[in-house]
């Protein structure tokens, strides 16, 4: 999942991009209203997470132009105003949810991923290509039954394959949506790592190669 968090209290900001990832979300972090803005329209995010009072630009306007685009990107918005109208007022700008500062950020993890799941087709719970299963909730996977331990981009590489239901997904996705920002696009990435991710996953082969397109399942997972 690629979230962007836009708060301009930067310890804030940091803390929640530093726990986000630490749950295996790809996060990049903007301090100000005008940055955030154009990293919302310039890249495919899955959440973001707004503060409304922002310098440079509100969180209203950039909620706004979001709405406008018609962008599937859920937005979660932040306020230190905990008071009813505050909350309305944010949700008829076309929030998908709301919540108050100070939080628990378990919380808002669990916000995220509710929001998360909304921003693209649904998603069969656990996640299956032939003998393979990956529960995302639970964040395993599984071959013949026997667990297999994988890195957070592993994961997140495998997790968007088998959600992509036999669909080829190029190295440039790949990168956008398991990596964040600070991924060199002319790296190698994706291909180190789909190498280790192969290995561990062992044989026959569940992921193929489609050359000069990108990468696809071999077969279709399967809802449990």
């Amino acid at each position: 999942m690629r979230v962007l968090v836009i708060e301009d209290e930067q310890r804030l900001a940091d803390a929640i991009g530093r726990g986000l990832r630490a749950v295996g979300m790809a996060v990049d972090v903007s301090y100000d209203g005008v940055d955030g803005h154009e990293k919302a329209t310039m890249t495919r995010y899955d959440v973001l997470v707004l503060d409304r009072d922002l310098p440079g630009m509100h969180g209203d306007d950039i909620l706004a132009d979001l709405v406008a685009s018609q962008a599937l990107t859920r937005v979660l918005m932040l306020t230190a105003a905990a008071d009813v109208t505050s909350k309305v007022e944010g949700l008829s700008l076309g929030a998908d949810d709301y919540l108050t500062k100070p939080f628990a950020f378990d919380e808002l993890v669990a916000r995220v991923r509710a929001l998360g799941r909304r921003a693209t087709p649904a998603a069969p719970p656990i996640l299956r290509a032939g003998n393979i299963e990956l529960d995302p909730a639970k964040r395993t996977v599984t071959r013949d039954g026997h667990f297999v331990e994988l890195t957070r981009k592993e994961f997140g590489i495998l997790e968007v394959l088998l959600a992509a239901d036999g669909v080829v997904i190029s190295s440039e996705e790949l990168l956008e949506r398991v990596w964040d920002e600070n991924a060199d696009p002319f790296t190698t990435t994706v291909r180190v790592t789909m190498m280790t991710l192969r290995r561990k996953l062992g044989e026959p082969a569940v992921i193929d190669t489609v050359v000069g397109a990108g990468y696809r399942v071999a077969s279709s997972p399967a809802a449990t």
